[in-house]
């Protein structure tokens, strides 16, 4: 079992930047694909960004060049960097993790859940 705790998110205007911290449980860490996720008010989920447990990252095409998704596996922690932001980058930020190998950019495919945390960019 897996526990993820999102931080970072709060408001920012059109061009900022801000950094989603997800901190998990367990000493397992390594071996997960890390994702996150957003969703926007009446949208589906929607894959942002993936990193496979040995450093390979995956971007959805809306953020790419933009953000950045790293891991630190000594602190059990992911990030998701976001530059350039602009407003419909608006939504709940979800961390996600996965026991795989694969590259993850289906938001169903991912086992276990943070509580998300609330990104609002203002034009």
């Amino acid at each position: 079992q897996v526990q993820l705790v999102e931080s970072g998110g709060g408001l920012v205007q059109a061009g900022g930047s801000l950094r989603l911290s997800c901190a998990a449980s367990g000493r397992t860490f390594r071996t997960y694909a890390m994702g996150w996720v957003r969703q926007a008010p009446g949208k589906e989920r929607e894959f942002v960004a993936t990193i496979r447990r040995g450093g390979t990252t995956y971007y959805a095409d809306s953020v790419k060049g933009r953000f950045t998704i790293s891991r630190d596996n000594a602190k059990n922690t992911a990030y998701l960097q976001m530059n350039s932001l602009k407003p419909e980058d608006t939504a709940v930020y979800y961390c996600a993790a996965a026991n795989t190998m694969l590259v993850l950019t289906t938001p169903g495919k991912y086992d276990y859940w943070g509580q998300g945390t609330q990104v609002t960019v203002s034009s």
